[in-house]
């Protein structure tokens, strides 16, 4: 009987689920943000609607795992030991490619001011503010369900590609939030897609290096974090990210450490075979 009630297809109900939830709280936030209600009221919805895919994983839980506790689903999330190599290995590459997009933001603009904030007290609001609103709600849904899941049937690499498009088009509505039209938004959506699905891999890998959420999610948080930090041009900040994650991917794609993003089709057989054991 627990079999008949699980889901057929349950990374397309959770894609579905999470975009019909998120689109009204989206438009709630809009129309916070239209008739100018305190900021901190918009900051509080904008962050509920980031929500939005791990309430689908929540409502979609006992379809998918009938015999499994959501909650300790979460907590495995979490239980495998930090690998210091590996969160150390992501953030200074993430803190080499915001430095090198910051001499090129300095040499090219001529803004006053070449960062957004002007306080350590702007900063620490800035960094949870885009925490709460953004990593730790979207990622046990993308990336602790949804990428897993899909691992089971493809390859890592192939996961993420197909998370990673459905991912980027879940921004769908915010790109058009953007004030950008015609050609521009034609080039903000391209590049957008581009960093998306490049910073989508580099997840994969360093999330499959060492079986623990908190790594995706600080890859996350500081791709967000970064991006929102300099004081530059929307396309040109978001064109200089799309070219160095895309290069990251790249590299990651070829080194393939420890096999994480592809295997031969013997390895999985014997990694299958293994796991029935």
């Amino acid at each position: 009987m627990n079999n008949e009630k699980k889901l057929k297809k349950p990374v397309a109900s959770f894609i579905v689920l999470t975009n019909i939830i998120f689109l009204p709280l989206f438009c709630l936030v809009g129309l916070i943000s239209m008739v100018g209600l305190p900021k901190w009221i918009f900051d509080v919805m904008l962050c509920v609607s980031a929500w939005s895919s791990t309430f689908a994983f929540a409502i979609l839980f006992k379809k998918i795992y009938p015999r499994q506790s959501f909650i300790q689903f979460v907590k495995d999330q979490f239980k495998n030991k930090l690998k210091f190599s590996v969160i150390f290995m992501a953030m200074m590459i993430q803190a080499f490619i915001f430095l090198m997009i910051l001499f090129i933001v300095s040499n090219t603009s001529e803004v006053d001011s070449i960062l957004t904030v002007s306080s350590w007290g702007m900063l620490i609001y800035y960094f949870f503010n885009h925490l709460l609103s953004g990593p730790l709600g979207e990622e046990i849904g993308w990336r602790g369900f949804a990428q897993m899941e899909l691992q089971k049937k493809h390859s890592p690499l192939k996961a993420s590609i197909i998370i990673g498009f459905w991912w980027g088009m879940w921004h769908l509505p915010i790109w058009f939030t953007t004030g950008l039209v015609g050609i521009d938004l034609i080039k903000y959506i391209l590049l957008f897609m581009i960093a998306i699905m490049s910073t989508k891999i580099v997840m994969t890998a360093f999330h499959n290096l060492n079986q623990n959420l908190i790594v995706p999610i600080i890859i996350h948080q500081f791709f967000n974090f970064f991006l929102g930090l300099i004081n530059g041009k929307l396309i040109d900040l978001l064109m200089y990210n799309a070219i160095f994650y895309f290069v990251l991917a790249v590299l990651v794609i070829m080194i393939n450490p420890k096999n994480v993003l592809y295997r031969k089709k013997e390895t999985n057989v014997i990694h299958r075979k293994h796991s029935m054991i």
